[in-house]
C-alpha cells in the first residue's frame, strides 16, 4: 500500500518566548490522499493555522515541533533545512493565506506576483506568453475582467479580488497539495460558489486539499474528513457526514448551533422592531472613477450615482459581489476617499462630547492586520483610541478601560501585552472592533467585520454590536457577503453590483421579497450544510 501524500501523526507544536512555553497544538493526526480534502475547523487560536504552517516550515523560529510522523510523499519534513523548504513551497504544497492584503506585495502589481510564481515553477513562458498564462490563472480563480486587473496593485482591489489573486498564485505551480486557510472568507456568496466549484475541479484532477474554515457550509461541500480542534487538541474527527451530520462532541454541536442561518421566509430580526429614526447622514449621487494604471488599461467606474441614508440607532446592510463598490462607498462616507461626483451630507451629526477629539465616523477594516501599527502592542493601540476620546487619564484608569474593552469583545486582557503579528486573524479583528467602538462614535463603518471570525465568536460579536447600538444609538454601515449575518443585524439593505445600486429598502422587503434579479441570485447562492453533511 502506497504512502498518503500527507501523513501527520501526533503533531506537537509549542512556542517558547524565553519566559513561558505555550503548547499551540497537541496530538493532531491525519492522512491526506490525492483528490481528498481534510478540513480543520475550530475557534480562532485553536491551532488550525499552526498545524498547516507546520507542513510548510512557516512557524516562528521559536516553534518547537515534534511528531511521530510529519511526511510529504514519504519524505520526513522534520529533517528539512530552509533551502529544502523553499523547494517544497509552491511546487509541492501551495498555500492560500488568510490575510490577502498582507500576503501580497503592495509595491508590485498582481501580474508581477503571478509571473514570479510562474517562473518559480521552472516555466519556459516569457513575454506575452507569460502574461497570457497569468491572465488565464486569474480567470481560473474567477477574477472578473482578469486582463484589465492584471496591472492593478493590491490596494486597488477589494478583499475578495485580492483573495482570488492569491488563489491564482497558489495554483500557478500545479502543486499536488493545496492548503487553503479561510479561502472564501472575503468572497460574496455568488463568487464563493464559483470558487468552491474550482476547488472541486482541483480535487477531481487529483489535487489534495487541506481546508481551514469556520464556514461549516463550505466545509460540508468540499471536505471528505473533518477534524474539530479546540485549544490545540482534536476533540472530534471523522467523515464529514459523521462529524457535521451526527456530531458526538458538545463543542462541535456548539459550532453548528452558532451558524447564522439565512431564512428566506423570515423577516430580519433587527427589522422586526424597527421604528422611525432620524437620518444623521446622507450620501447623495456618489460616483467614483478610478483612472487606468497603464496605457493599455481603461478607466473604471467603481460607483455610479449611488444615494443612501444612515439613521441613528439603525444598521444599513451593504451587500454585493467583490468589486461591486461596497468598500469604495464606505470609504467615501467615512471621509477616507473623495467622490468624483456627488456629496456626503453629515450636517445632522451631533458634536462630539468634550474632551473627545475622535472622528464621529469610525472604520473597521476588512484586513485588520494592515490597519494596525505592527510596533504597537494591543494595549497601546487601544490606549491611543481611548486618549482621543477621554483625553489624558491616569495609567490605572486607562488600563481598566483597555481591559474592559478586551473582555467585551471576548479577549483575555493579558493580550494587551501582545503585538498584532502574534494574534490570530480572529483576535486581530476583535481588537479592531474594540478600537472603533471605544471612542463612542456616531457612525461605525464595518467592512466584513466578522468574516475572519469563527461562528461562536461571530455570534458573540454580533450580539455585542447589537447591544452597543441599543445602548448608544450608534449607526452602522455593515458590509458583509454573508446574508445570514445581514439578515440578523440589518434594518435596511442596499444591494450593489458593478457600482450601481440595484435594490435598496427595508431589510424584510429586500431579503424576503427581492425585486431585482441580482438580489435573487445572491439569495439563491447562500450556502447551507450540504446533503453530504446531513446524510
Amino acid at each position: 500500500m502506497s504512502a498518503p501524500l500527507i501523513r501527520v501523526r501526533d503533531l506537537q507544536v509549542a512556542f517558547d518566548d524565553g519566559v513561558t512555553r505555550h503548547c499551540a497544538v497537541s496530538g493532531v493526526s491525519f492522512d491526506l490522499e490525492p483528490g481528498q480534502c481534510v478540513a480543520l475547523v475550530g475557534e480562532s487560536g485553536s491551532g488550525k493555522s499552526v498545524t498547516a504552517r507546520s507542513l510548510l516550515g512557516l512557524n516562528a523560529p521559536t516553534a518547537q515541533i515534534t511528531a511521530q510522523a510529519l511526511q510529504l510523499e514519504g519524505r520526513d519534513l522534520l529533517r528539512l533545512g530552509e533551502r529544502q523548504w523553499r523547494a517544497i513551497r509552491g511546487r509541492s504544497i501551495g498555500y492560500i493565506l488568510q490575510d490577502a492584503l498582507v500576503s501580497l506585495d503592495p509595491l508590485r502589481t498582481i501580474g508581477q506576483e503571478l509571473e514570479e510564481a510562474i517562473r518559480a515553477t521552472g516555466s519556459a513562458h516569457r513575454g506575452a506568453a507569460l502574461r497570457a498564462h497569468g491572465v488565464d490563472l486569474l480567470g481560473q480563480a474567477q477574477m472578473p475582467e482578469a486582463a484589465s486587473r492584471y496591472d492593478d496593485y493590491p490596494a486597488q482591489l477589494s478583499g475578495g479580488l485580492r483573495q482570488r489573486a492569491l488563489i491564482a498564485t497558489a495554483i500557478a505551480g500545479h502543486p499536488p497539495v493545496l492548503i487553503a486557510d479561510e479561502p472564501t472568507t472575503a468572497l460574496d456568496v455568488s463568487v464563493q460558489k464559483e470558487i468552491l466549484a474550482l476547488f472541486a475541479s482541483l480535487k477531481r484532477r487529483g489535487i489534495a486539499l487541506i481546508l481551514i474554515s469556520h464556514d461549516l457550509g463550505v466545509v460540508s461541500r468540499l471536505a471528505d474528513q473533518v477534524l474539530v480542534l479546540q485549544r490545540g487538541q482534536v476533540v472530534e474527527s471523522g467523515s464529514t457526514a459523521q462529524v457535521l451530520g451526527r456530531p458526538a462532541h458538545a463543542y462541535t454541536r456548539s459550532l453548528l448551533d452558532a451558524i447564522p442561518h439565512f431564512d428566506r421566509g423570515s423577516a430580519p430580526a433587527a427589522a422586526v422592531a424597527q421604528q422611525d429614526a432620524p437620518v444623521i447622514l446622507r450620501a447623495i449621487g456618489l460616483s467614483k472613477r478610478f483612472a487606468a494604471q497603464s496605457a493599455s488599461g481603461t478607466d473604471r467606474d467603481a460607483l455610479k450615482q449611488v444615494s443612501i441614508e444612515l439613521q441613528r440607532g439603525r444598521t444599513l446592510g451593504l451587500v454585493g459581489e467583490s468589486g461591486s463598490g461596497k468598500t469604495t462607498l464606505a470609504r467615501i462616507i467615512a471621509g477616507l476617499e473623495t467622490a468624483t461626483q456627488g456629496r456626503v451630507d453629515a450636517s445632522a451629526l451631533p458634536p462630539a462630547p468634550a474632551p473627545s477629539r475622535a472622528r464621529p465616523i469610525q472604520f473597521v477594516h476588512q484586513d485588520p492586520l494592515s490597519a494596525f501599527d505592527p510596533r504597537y502592542t494591543v494595549g497601546k493601540t487601544l490606549g491611543e483610541a481611548l486618549w482621543m476620546r477621554f483625553g489624558r487619564e491616569d495609567a490605572q484608569r486607562q488600563r481598566q478601560r483597555i481591559d474592559d474593552w478586551l473582555r467585551r469583545v471576548g479577549l483575555d486582557p493579558a493580550l494587551a501585552a501582545r503585538r498584532p503579528l502574534s494574534l490570530s486573524g480572529g483576535q486581530r479583528q476583535r481588537v479592531a472592533i474594540a478600537r472603533a467602538l471605544a471612542v463612542q462614535p456616531q457612525i461605525v463603518v464595518l467592512d466584513e467585520p466578522v468574516s475572519a471570525l469563527d461562528v461562536s465568536v461571530q455570534k458573540q460579536i454580533l450580539a455585542l454590536i447589537a447591544s452597543l447600538q441599543r445602548e448608544t444609538g450608534v449607526a452602522f454601515l455593515f458590509i458583509s457577503h454573508d446574508l445570514g449575518v445581514i439578515q440578523q443585524v440589518s434594518h435596511q439593505v442596499a444591494v450593489l453590483r458593478h457600482g450601481e445600486l440595484r435594490e435598496y429598502g427595508p431589510a424584510d422587503a429586500v431579503l424576503t421579497q427581492p425585486q431585482d434579479a441580482y438580489t435573487r441570485q445572491l439569495i439563491d447562492a447562500v450556502p447551507t450544510l450540504s446533503a453530504q453533511a446531513t446524510a
